[in-house]
């Protein structure tokens, strides 16, 4: 579970440049539920992620996943309750090392590292299985370096080293929007097969409407940094991307511009 109280975030405050992101943030997502999050460019999706990863530090409210308070805890020291795709498929991944390599850091994040060998040999069978699962014919690649795959690719294998190892938390940032309409469908059925059959509890960014109505159990909507919607069950299967624009203009008492949100 993952609960996120009153989040506030400011940067450059006492500036000109002052520019206040999360304000009065609140989110619970129980254990095992799958959400996608929506909003318009500077709603406060990537900066939420941000908090929840550790990689910054909110000014006030708490969070807490699995029941234990992380507000103030590092990127480090909660590597293992949460796992994290990027946009960027180079981002995820370290394109020097190869295939095999990669799948063994996954294999180790959130748990102390020695000098001893990262690649095991006992490792490498079960690698094999796990790749094979891409239908992709990576599991006879594991010795190719991670830079010579294609995007889509690399989104898949990072996929796989977020759930090698159980996380309380997978984050999804925006993890298709970098790729193809093929490809984006691909990685986003692989996405949904993981995150079921694995029972991970996951937070996926989208900027597409779509996207947010498809996949997952519930969809909830950033505004100027808080959740303006939260839609799940009945309501949400019955919606179509025109009712959830409506729900947002209804909401927010504005007009959306047609190019805040992407509608496919």
């Amino acid at each position: 579970m993952m609960r996120a109280d009153n989040l506030f975030k400011t940067f450059n405050p006492g500036t000109p440049l002052e520019n206040p992101v999360l304000r009065g943030l609140s989110l619970t997502i129980e254990s095992g539920q799958f959400v996608t999050v929506i909003g318009s460019n500077g709603a406060g999706k990537s900066t939420f992620l941000n908090a929840i990863s550790g990689d910054i530090s909110p000014d006030s409210g708490s969070l807490f996943i699995d029941g234990q308070d992380v507000t103030r805890q590092s990127a480090w020291q909660r590597a293992a309750l949460v796992a994290r795709v990027f946009q960027d498929p180079l981002a995820g991944t370290c394109e020097g090392l190869t295939i095999e390599e990669n799948l063994a850091l996954a294999m180790q994040r959130g748990q102390g590292r020695g000098l001893s060998r990262a690649v095991k040999a006992s490792y490498r069978a079960a690698f094999r299985d796990k790749l094979a699962t891409l239908k992709l014919g990576l599991e006879n690649r594991l010795g190719d370096r991670m830079g010579l795959l294609s995007g889509g690719q690399r989104q898949a294998v990072s996929l796989l080293m977020a759930s090698l190892q159980p996380s309380r938390l997978l984050l999804l940032d925006e993890h298709t929007a970098a790729l193809d309409p093929k490809t984006a469908a691909f990685v986003l059925e692989l996405t949904d097969r993981i995150v079921t059959e694995n029972k991970l509890t996951a937070l996926m960014v989208t900027h597409s409407m779509r996207q947010a109505l498809d996949h997952g159990h519930r969809t909830v909507m950033l505004h100027q940094g808080r959740v303006v919607l939260d839609v799940s069950g009945d309501s949400r299967s019955r919606m179509d991307v025109p009712d959830l624009l409506a729900m947002f203009e209804q909401t927010r008492g504005e007009k959306l511009d047609d190019d805040a949100l992407l509608l496919g």
